[in-house]
């Protein structure tokens, strides 16, 4: 069946010449192929299969990983219209493919390229994300999980799946190796799919945040995380041709208190930069308000002494590191229009 085949009935020989081998019932029924016809096809040395519930597929061997994926998605996918699931060529931007389904876990993570997951044909089960409401039971090869709030779903090989930080907290919740943990955060940053924060934030809403191995992964996640946002930092001011700044100082006022420390700072323009790669954590509260207060308290008080604070996310580094560039060379070029800022000691932190 390719993806200009029609509902239209069709001999069954034609259903089985195609590239894309897996149908639903409903499909077959559109076919012209009757549920006793079905039945027959799928009989013991029969040239059918029945891999799912109300799934077949359509040759005697194993299926393909492509195969697989398909098979659970149509499993669970709401269908369109009574009784016809989407076909193949009649996806559109009003009507997906697979509606309100989405592959997740560590089969996710295989389609977005993750090197530390296993080859799909090798994963016993396909997790599949369905509204909370759904009546479904997970079977064969589809395991069922139902979330009360589907995310946006990104295109992977043309199939719906969850984006990267929920794929990796519902692959995480089934690890109990804190190796493999760890290996899976580190990339999902280090091969720039998201940004820490956006995978502690997943990881806090599927209370895994109270797992000790879970944590410590996070802690090197988040250290890791840091790293990578200070080397495109280096590589911003390099590559957009940036005056070069003191990097990682301390400022105080001279005889005075601490005014705090930054990633970088342009004396002659009395310009500091500050990376925030703040991310909340599950009881930590009090801590995280307290670090929140403490960046206003320093950008408060360093602006009242003529210093301009450029306040910079990893994500924004990632996504717009250009804009970024702008936005600091204009906090540079301005500082010719300001009044002289406030003599302060520069020190190395």
């Amino acid at each position: 069946m390719n993806h200009d085949t029609p509902l239209s009935p069709r001999p069954l020989h034609h259903l089985s010449d195609g590239r894309r081998r897996v149908m639903t019932a409903a499909q077959l029924r559109a076919h012209g192929v009757s549920a006793a016809e079905t039945d027959a096809q799928c009989k013991p040395g029969g040239p059918w299969q029945q891999i799912l519930p109300g799934v077949y597929l359509l040759h005697p061997g194993p299926p393909t990983s492509e195969e697989r994926l398909h098979a659970v998605l149509m499993y669970t996918a709401r269908e369109t219209s009574p009784g016809v699931p989407a076909q193949p060529g009649c996806e559109n931007e009003q009507r997906p493919l697979y509606p309100e389904v989405m592959i997740t876990g560590l089969a996710a993570l295989n389609l977005h390229g993750f090197a530390a997951v296993p080859p799909l044909l090798s994963l016993d089960r396909i997790d599949v994300l369905v509204p909370r409401l759904r009546r479904l039971r997970s079977t064969g090869c589809a395991r069922v999980l139902r979330t009360p709030a589907l995310p946006t779903p990104q295109q992977r090989t043309g199939l719906p799946v969850a984006p990267v930080p929920r794929a990796v907290a519902d692959a995480v919740a089934d690890l109990e190796d804190a190796g493999a943990v760890r290996r899976l955060l580190t990339e999902a940053v280090r091969g720039g799919h998201c940004e820490p924060a956006a995978i502690v934030r997943e990881l806090n809403r599927a209370r895994l945040l109270s797992r000790p191995h879970v944590v410590d992964a996070v802690d090197s996640l988040l250290a890791e995380g840091r790293a990578i946002a200070e080397d495109r930092l280096y590589r911003m001011v390099r590559e957009y041709g940036l005056p070069d700044p003191v990097w990682n100082v301390d400022l105080r006022l001279p005889g005075g208190p601490h005014l705090g420390g930054l990633d970088a700072y342009w004396p002659e323009h009395a310009v500091a930069l500050e990376l925030d790669t703040r991310a909340p954590r599950p009881g930590h509260r009090q801590e995280d308000d307290a670090l929140w207060s403490e960046y206003a308290r320093k950008r408060e008080h360093l602006e009242r002494l003529g210093i301009t604070v450029v306040h910079i996310t990893p994500k924004k580094l990632r996504d717009a590191m250009e804009q970024q560039a702008t936005v600091v060379r204009t906090a540079l070029m301005a500082s010719a229009d300001r009044d002289p800022a406030a003599y302060v000691v520069v020190l190395p932190r």
